[in-house]
């Protein structure tokens, strides 16, 4: 099937997630890079620029169908003196200058750690170390698309506030945005500790989920979670799975003994 949208700008492309979906998907969508300095091996089209400058958002965005909004300080200790231009100030900018040039679609890469604090509350504090002592895994309450907003840091607060971004464009100006509370993804393609055995996510499934929230139709405004389908998750896939069809195919299970 031929997929909805074809120019598709992907912001924060040098980073990791950024260079799985070129790689897996470029047959499908012609991308555009955009990122703060240029890559040295640039395997896209790349716009060099400042997301908290609005002259370089309107720039990358001229010609695009669609925005996979990736770039930002991604640490989760980061400072407010990053978190604030390049987290909040950009994530405007791309949506304010994705209405004005008539993008409809915007993908947000939020976080889980814009409701982080849950991770902190039983059973899922016992979870994130491996205490499963007299826990069943097809019975652990997920956090889901519904929760409470709990931000643990400020990170944690600027993907709220990209979600929160994300709904108002969406009722005010007709936008249609999908935000994806990442779970662990990572270089090593694998979980690397106990908690990530609970929140890993294969560039294989983001890969995939990011491609639903490109495709699907119709789409206004909606949170899921990008988690793989791991034994210990406490992270929600079926509202995903409901409304894009999302089947992730691995599970963090399968590499236990090698943590």
């Amino acid at each position: 099937m031929t997929p909805v949208v074809r120019k598709v700008l992907v912001t924060g492309s040098g980073g990791l997630i950024a260079g799985a979906l070129v790689r897996d998907l470029a047959d499908r969508y012609d991308f555009t890079g955009q990122d703060i300095a240029r890559p040295s091996h640039p395997t896209v089209p790349t716009t060099v620029g400042d997301l908290s400058n609005m002259e370089d958002v309107r720039r990358a965005l001229d010609g695009m169908d669609a925005v996979v909004h990736l770039g930002a300080d991604s640490r989760q200790d980061a400072p407010w003196s990053s978190v604030l231009p390049n987290n909040l100030v950009a994530t405007r900018n791309v949506f304010d200058a994705c209405r004005d040039a008539g993008i409809k679609r915007v993908v947000f890469a939020s976080s889980n750690h814009a409701v982080g604090m849950h991770e902190l509350d039983d059973p899922y504090s016992r979870i994130r170390v491996g205490d499963y002592e007299g826990l069943d895994p097809d019975n652990v309450p997920q956090i889901d698309h519904t929760v409470q907003i709990r931000p643990d840091g400020h990170y944690g607060v600027s993907k709220a506030y990209g979600e929160a971004t994300g709904a108002y464009y969406a009722e005010n100006f007709g936008l249609e945005v999908a935000c994806l509370r990442i779970g662990t993804v990572n270089r090593a393609n694998r979980p690397m500790d106990i908690r990530q055995l609970a929140t890993w996510c294969s560039h294989r499934d983001i890969v995939q989920l990011i491609r639903l929230c490109l495709d699907h139709e119709p789409l206004r405004f909606d949170i899921f979670y990008g988690v793989s389908n791991n034994k210990w998750r406490f992270w929600d896939i079926d509202h995903a799975r409901d409304v894009l069809g999302y089947a992730p195919q691995d599970n963090a299970e399968d590499y236990r003994d090698s943590i």
